[in-house]
């Protein structure tokens, strides 16, 4: 078998069978400081599909960083088919100032494609698809959940498209949720390109959740396995459960949040999972389940308001 030609990242070349780092530059800071994206390619040592990884598009959701590191240090460019482009950390400025957003406000992950001239945002999604995106041919979108919430480790993903769900099926989180790419994404420009990609949300944002990082890593592997870019993986331990529709209960008192059920759990209608009481301990209303399904995501605020999202439930397909 030839060797693959040396792969292109930002203007530098790296060779079959070699690991290069390497920045792409976004601008200076206000202080004169350089701000750049970080990379790392692996680039195997025989032809096949390049994959991208990428983690905290929000600046907050550091639990995708960890996935990338402990992912690439399983990674060997002698043994693999094909190339990783992994970009832990997209959002630098969010990234460093323990913020979701940029420094404008801006949301990132509504930003996409972007522009070459255009806000910070819009310049850092150019960039990315420019030298992450072209030159790949399928991405793994690592994210948690923000404002005080976890989720159960799911991959969400546009499952009519029958190349993703081939997709979506091998990394067999515990769910997969139907979801079409939103305007702005990333997931939505990429396909746009004919790129797809899997956005994998667990766990909550600047924690360390161990099973949702163990969940991914194994979940990445299990995707790279099918695409033939590695050797064997660990096996999925349970079929993933597809939903198909979600919804969120709400809080219909403001007070304090008692909740008896946890990401992943089944729930029935009228199930109480929790109540909202009042500081003394008084019960103000019970948290009733609207429908049958699973637990896909709830708050971690003890602390709510009417009308606040406490727990995100999926409708399990037939």
């Amino acid at each position: 078998m030839t060797e693959p030609e040396p792969i292109t990242v930002g203007g530098l070349e790296i060779r079959a069978g070699t690991v290069a780092q390497l920045e792409l530059p976004i601008g200076r800071l206000a202080t004169g400081s350089d701000m750049a994206l970080p990379v790392r390619v692996v680039h195997g040592a025989r032809p096949g599909p390049t994959v991208w990884l990428n983690a905290a598009i929000h600046g907050d959701e550091v639990g995708g960083v960890e996935i990338i590191t402990r992912l690439l240090g399983t990674l060997d460019p002698a043994d693999m088919a094909g190339s990783v482009l992994a970009v832990p950390v997209v959002n630098v400025h969010g990234f460093i100032g323990g913020d979701r957003y940029l420094p404008d406000r801006r949301d990132l992950n509504r930003s996409f494609p972007g522009s070459a001239t255009g806000s910070l945002a819009a310049q850092i999604a150019h960039l990315f698809m420019t030298n992450i995106v072209g030159p790949s041919d399928v991405g793994i979108d690592l994210h948690t959940a923000s404002d005080h919430r976890t989720n159960l480790p799911q991959v969400r993903a546009d499952l009519d498209d029958p190349t993703v769900l081939d997709l979506a099926t091998a990394f067999a989180p515990p769910a997969l949720i139907h979801a079409r790419p939103r305007p702005g994404t990333l997931r939505r420009a990429a396909a746009k390109r004919g790129k797809p990609v899997l956005l994998y949300e667990a766990g909550e944002a600047w924690r360390f959740d161990e099973e949702a990082i163990a969940t991914g890593v194994a979940g990445v592997r299990r995707v790279l396995v099918h695409l033939g870019v590695i050797g064997a993986a660990e096996a999925a331990a349970v079929e993933p459960i597809i939903v198909r529709s979600t919804t969120w209960l709400r809080a219909g008192r403001s007070g304090i949040l008692h909740l008896d059920v946890a990401a992943g759990d089944r729930v029935a209608l009228r199930d109480v999972l929790g109540t909202i009481d009042d500081a003394f301990g008084n019960s103000l209303a019970a948290v009733r389940a609207t429908k049958d399904g699973l637990v896909i995501g709830h708050t971690r605020s003890p602390v709510v308001n009417r009308g606040d999202a406490l727990v995100h439930l999926g409708r399990p397909a037939d």
